[in-house]
């Protein structure tokens, strides 16, 4: 075996083997011609840079309206196109990303009053919205080589798997983008139910909330100029100060089970990337 200087010779741990020096790395090929150096304050740099998730497995809500772009109906494919790309760039990093979309942008339960369609089966209707907006999303992703998985509460066997739950996490856990599609399959639950539902069952660290708006207010920003942001908020802070993150069901599921919930503006490029990084973007509800 050829001697290098100064080196310390760790072979019998490698193979083939890595001689380590003062200042640098050298990697061979085979026991005599070295052929890879690196320096320590490269590796040093290039592990400084690499930037690590704060968390291993997400449940991303989506509202309905938020594909709709600027348009008063149906779906805006910028807007898809954008939200595949921010799902990629932390899908990247190796993060596990379920997600959850609403269907406001094609049906929303009315008063069934006014349109003569009982709730239950408004609800049933709803549901299917949301089917239609999670095939659009799968369509986004696949375009750019996200792997998906289009999972319906509904049995639809032609356009998405049934709904299982030990299916659903060993998708994420190979790497692939699982849509969780017709809320709960119930009718009187919304998706925000169904958001907070499916993450507690995936066993998700947290509950991303993309929205319109950048974060939890005082009030309504976009009525109340005087409105004032949370950077973090307790549950019991959101149910006596009468804020409304989500619906009281969903809320309640989340706070029994310690789940911690991130309101964001997903509208923003890089807001998605920044908050799996642990940045200080948007609310954080917790304890």
């Amino acid at each position: 075996m050829r001697k290098y200087p100064r080196g310390n010779n760790v072979s019998l741990f490698t193979n083939p083997p890595i001689y380590i020096f003062p200042h640098f790395l050298i990697f061979t090929l085979s026991r005599d011609e070295p052929c890879l150096i690196y320096s320590f304050s490269y590796l040093r740099k290039a592990k400084t840079n690499t930037m690590l998730p704060k968390y291993k497995r997400i449940l991303l809500k989506l509202s309905g309206e938020s594909l709709m772009g600027d348009k008063s109906f149906g779906m805006d494919s910028s807007v898809i196109a954008q939200y595949a790309l921010d799902i990629k760039s932390i899908t990247d990093l190796g993060v596990q990303v379920a997600i959850v979309i609403g269907g406001g942008n094609i049906y929303r339960g009315m008063n069934e009053a006014e349109t003569g369609i009982e709730r239950a089966h408004g609800d049933y209707m709803g549901m299917l919205a949301t089917v239609i907006n999670g095939m659009a999303l799968q369509a986004g992703l696949e375009r750019v080589g996200v792997y998906t998985r289009l999972q319906s509460a509904i049995k639809m066997e032609q356009i998405a798997e049934p709904y299982i739950r030990r299916r659903a996490i060993r998708h994420v856990e190979k790497g692939r983008v699982v849509i969780f599609g017709a809320g709960t399959g119930n009718p009187y639950f919304t998706t925000d139910t169904a958001g907070s539902l499916r993450a507690i069952e995936i066993n998700a660290d947290v509950i991303l909330k993309g929205t319109r708006v950048d974060g939890i207010y005082t009030a309504d920003p976009e009525k109340d100029p005087t409105a004032t942001k949370f950077e973090n908020i307790t549950f019991q802070e959101c149910l006596s100060k009468n804020l409304r993150v989500m619906d009281m069901t969903a809320f309640t599921l989340c706070m029994e089970n310690n789940l911690p919930i991130i309101v964001f503006d997903m509208n923003k490029e890089g807001n998605l990337r920044r908050v799996v990084t642990g940045e200080k973007v948007g609310t954080l509800v917790k304890g």
